[in-house]
C-alpha cells in the first residue's frame, strides 16, 4: 500500500532525522529540542523554516503512524529515530538521495553526489543517476515513482531532480521561478551596462572639454 503524501513539515522532520543519523551518530537518536534545531538550521536547507516544538511533535506523531519514525526506549528523555528504508522499502543509496532532496530541494545528479559526501560516497555521477532513474521508474506495485526529472531550467546545463514524497511537483512553478531568476539576472546586467555607458559618456565629455574638442556626433 503506497504511503500518503507527506506535508512539507513532515518531510523536513524525516529528512533531518535521516541526516543526523549519519552526520552526528553520537547524538542520535535525537531529542525534540535537537530535532527542532536541525529542522530550523540555516545551512543545507531549502526552503528555510522556523518550526515550533509543537509543529515538530505533531509531525513526529503523524510519521509514527506511518511507521516512518519511532521513539527510542530506555531513555528518560524522549528520543526519536527514523525508519525510512524499511518504511518506504528502498535501498540505502536511494534513501540517501531522497533524504537530501527533502532537505535541500531539487538538485542535479552532480550536486547530489557532492552534497551526500557525509552520508554516502557514490563512485561517480553515473551511479547516482542509476539510482535516481530506478526511483523514477518505480512500479505502482511498489508504491509508484518517488522522484521526477524536471525540465531543464534556463541557463542550466543539467536537469534537476525533485522528490515526490510530498506528492506531485508543480513543474510549472519550478519553471516560473527559474525564468524569474534568469530575468532578474538579465535586468541587473542591463542596469550595470547602462551605468557603465553613462560613466563613459561623462568621462568622454570631460576629456573633450579639456582638449577644447566637441564630442563625436556634435556639430563643431
Amino acid at each position: 500500500m503506497p504511503l500518503r503524501p507527506l506535508t512539507p513539515i513532515e518531510a523536513r522532520v524525516l529528512g533531518t532525522l535521516m541526516e543526523k543519523a549519519r552526520t552526528v551518530p553520537d547524538s542520535y537518536p535525537l531529542t525534540l529540542n535537537s530535532l527542532v534545531a536541525g529542522c530550523n538550521q540555516k545551512t543545507s536547507r531549502e526552503p528555510l523554516m522556523n518550526l515550533s516544538d509543537a509543529q515538530v511533535q505533531e509531525s513526529l506523531d503523524a510519521l509514527k503512524l506511518l511507521t516512518l519514525v519511532f521513539q527510542s526506549s530506555g531513555s528518560r528523555v524522549a528520543r526519536w529515530e527514523h525508519n525510512f528504508q524499511r518504511g518506504v522499502r528502498v535501498p540505502e543509496q536511494s534513501a540517501v538521495l531522497l533524504g537530501l532532496l527533502m532537505l535541500r530541494g531539487p538538485q542535479t545528479a552532480g550536486e547530489l553526489r557532492i552534497n551526500c559526501e557525509r552520508w554516502y560516497r557514490f563512485a561517480d555521477i553515473s551511479s547516482v543517476e542509476a539510482f535516481l532513474e530506478e526511483l523514477q521508474d518505480r512500479s505502482e506495485e511498489k508504491g509508484g515513482p518517488l522522484v521526477v526529472k524536471l525540465p531543464r531550467a534556463p541557463g542550466m546545463r543539467e536537469q534537476r531532480w525533485a522528490h515526490l514524497m510530498c506528492g506531485p511537483v508543480e513543474i510549472g512553478m519550478e519553471e516560473t521561478q527559474a525564468l524569474g531568476g534568469a530575468a532578474s539576472a538579465l535586468e541587473a546586467r542591463i542596469e550595470t551596462l547602462e551605468n557603465e555607458v553613462t560613466a563613459l559618456r561623462s568621462t568622454l565629455q570631460n576629456l573633450c572639454e579639456q582638449l577644447g574638442m566637441s564630442q563625436p556626433g556634435q556639430a563643431k
